[in-house]
């Protein structure tokens, strides 16, 4: 009597036994109305947008070797992020982080981009999306039981989250690009996570990860911790799947000139841009940072620099915008600046400080610092710390 051959289980089968073997609840259906976090829930096992947001057991790493994370297509977060890093703690925040960018990326779709009467602390008109993205940040730094502090760019003060002091930090601008949603233009949020408490006294090269939010045609979750860049898709059902990793950035001809304003007092960025024009770069601008950005890293070339003046100082805060977006440059394989050194040594003194920057390959780099320096710019950067 011949035996037939076991079959083979679906592979969404195995791979919802293989998330239960590590520790993960199965994904629930996102509530449609109520609380997005069920605060009476322990704190080892809390909710959040109706999942469960307790961690899996960290997996082994062998003693003085670095993990690095390699995720194939279709991996979920949650299976990444196992192999990324040994901390569950880590893998905590980043799961609430993309939770609270999954509500963010749904509100800026259907939510009315007329202003408001409030302005943040920097004088800056805020939309209503721009005060619910704040909002829904804090609260779910704060329910990941994990984040002793926080920093939003929207209110600069650093705000305990109630977690432990040996937790995490967390700073994050939560809709930068506010100002062109009304012309549906790509907007995010922007983050930077660091261990412990403190979000002054401290430089990127401590981040423990950073990445942003990017909501446009597709809603994309991309973040650095210590190697490589990974993108994460949104799909229909909620979910993160992985979707591109990047780890190096190669010379091209994509440019994207920010503070353009600053050419007329500052010699170095006029010679830069002509240059770029007169070599035929590619212009891909559209005055949000972080779409700007992350073309870098998708397309894997190409330069942004906001460079400054007297009369147009420097506008991006080192602790919102600058060494978190840093922080994924770098670990992608590619370069920055401040016209002297890595942003990533930048000292953040306080959560206001800012500063011009370049990000890119290794020759477009360089050449910002060659022709733009930064000893133009210090005029200006004292400027706009008065």
């Amino acid at each position: 009597m011949s035996v037939s051959a076991p079959v083979a289980a679906p592979r969404a089968v195995r791979k919802a036994a293989a998330a239960r073997a590590a520790g993960f609840a199965p994904r629930r259906q996102a509530p449609t109305s109520g609380a997005l976090f069920s605060a009476a829930a322990p704190a080892s096992k809390q909710v959040f947008m109706g999942k469960s947001l307790s961690a899996p057991s960290a997996r082994q790493v062998a003693p003085g070797r670095r993990s690095v994370a390699r995720a194939a297509i279709g991996d979920s977060l949650e299976e990444f992020l196992l192999t990324a890093t040994p901390d569950p703690r880590l893998r905590q925040v980043l799961i609430c982080l993309a939770e609270a960018c999954r509500t963010i990326a749904y509100k800026v779709r259907t939510a009315s981009c007329d202003k408001t009467a409030c302005l943040n602390d920097f004088g800056d008109d805020q939309l209503a999306v721009d005060v619910l993205a704040d909002k829904l940040l804090f609260e779910a730094l704060r329910y990941s039981g994990v984040v002793a502090s926080a920093s939003s760019e929207e209110q600069s003060d650093v705000v305990p989250m109630g977690g432990p002091d040996d937790g995490f930090s967390v700073a994050f601008d939560p809709l930068d690009g506010s100002s062109i949603i009304d012309t549906n233009f790509s907007v995010g949020t922007i983050f930077g996570i660091w261990p412990g408490k403190e979000l002054t006294g401290i430089n990127g090269r401590g981040l423990a990860a950073g990445g942003v939010g990017i909501y446009g045609p597709r809603t994309t979750f991309v973040f650095a911790i210590d190697d490589g860049c990974h993108e994460f898709l949104l799909q229909d059902d909620g979910k993160w799947i992985h979707a591109r990793e990047t780890r190096e950035i190669k010379e091209g001809k994509i440019f994207a000139p920010g503070n353009l304003r600053a050419t007329f007092e500052n010699p170095g960025y006029e010679k830069l841009v002509s240059h770029w024009i007169g070599e035929k770069y590619q212009l891909r601008y559209t005055g949000g940072m972080v779409p700007d950005v992350c073309q870098i890293l998708v397309k894997g070339q190409g330069v942004f620099a906001n460079a400054v003046s007297q009369s147009a100082p420097a506008k991006l805060r080192v602790l919102y915008e600058v060494a978190p977006i840093g922080h994924m440059i770098e670990c992608a394989g590619g370069y920055t600046t401040d016209g002297s050194k890595s942003v990533l040594d930048i000292d953040i003194v306080t959560t206001v400080d800012r500063s011009q920057v370049c990000y890119g390959s290794k020759n477009e780099v360089a050449r910002f610092e060659k022709l733009v320096g930064g000893k133009i710019s210090q005029a200006a950067l004292q400027d706009a710390k008065v």
